[in-house]
């Protein structure tokens, strides 16, 4: 089975709930070859989604560089950022973020879970499918013998979820699992769950009268036809 661990767990902790499994950090920050599949990694040479003839080093560089601000708009120098360095552009410096610009020389601006599917999810995608298929059969390789946990900063899989950043290493375990799908299922051994022990409930003398809380209304602009199949 593979799993998905934020890094900044104590290492001591995963180890005890996944005593028999292989930890491999895939971040920015891992090490030879796993740090390949990490969209900070300068791949060189990787398609930008709706812009024909232009290319960038990185799939981090494509989702930074085409963001647009308040105080500035896409800044096309993230494109060639090779020491995965310096490539995040803050709301503190650039104020608030309006959208991401749909291609380099485009006009139209995406909001964000549209951008996250259009532009991230397509260019991520490629690179897996193009530059980064000797990890990929690496990790499905040790897959095969043994549980993985991979660890990111972030855990979130869910696409649609836009209230956390999303996971790239849930990205690799469904690339992984979609494209052999036997991988879901093999499990060599259970993680060991730590008992947390709850503090008890007292009785209140006051009724507590719970709110429903609001539907939000969905995103017409939505678009889920991504052309990468992979993540769909």
């Amino acid at each position: 089975m593979i799993y998905v661990e934020s890094k900044r767990k104590k290492m001591q902790t995963l180890l005890k709930k996944y005593p028999n499994a292989k930890i491999l950090d895939i971040t920015s920050k891992g090490k030879e070859p796993w740090v390949k599949v990490s969209p900070f990694y300068p791949h060189g040479n990787i398609p930008i989604p709706f812009s024909p003839n232009h290319f960038a080093v990185s799939v981090e560089g494509i989702w930074q560089g085409l963001k647009v601000f308040e105080l500035e708009g896409i800044d096309t120098s993230k494109f060639e950022v090779k020491n995965m360095k310096g490539i995040k552009r803050t709301i503190r410096k650039f104020g608030k973020p309006l959208g991401h610009r749909k291609g380099v020389e485009g006009t139209e601006l995406l909001n964000y879970l549209t951008a996250r599917k259009e532009i991230y999810l397509r260019a991520y995608g490629w690179v897996l499918d193009n530059k980064a298929q000797d990890t990929i059969q690496l990790l499905k390789a040790e897959a095969e013998k043994q549980d993985l946990v991979l660890l990111d900063f972030d855990t979130n899989g869910d696409i649609e979820n836009t209230k956390k950043p999303l996971s790239h290493a849930a990205l690799v375990k469904r690339y992984l699992e979609k494209k052999y799908p036997e991988l879901a299922t093999l499990t060599f051994a259970p993680p060991i769950e730590t008992k947390v022990n709850k503090p008890r409930k007292t009785k209140s003398a006051t009724t507590i009268t719970k709110r429903k809380s609001k539907k939000k209304p969905i995103d017409n602009n939505r678009t889920d036809g991504i052309q990468t199949t992979l993540f769909d």
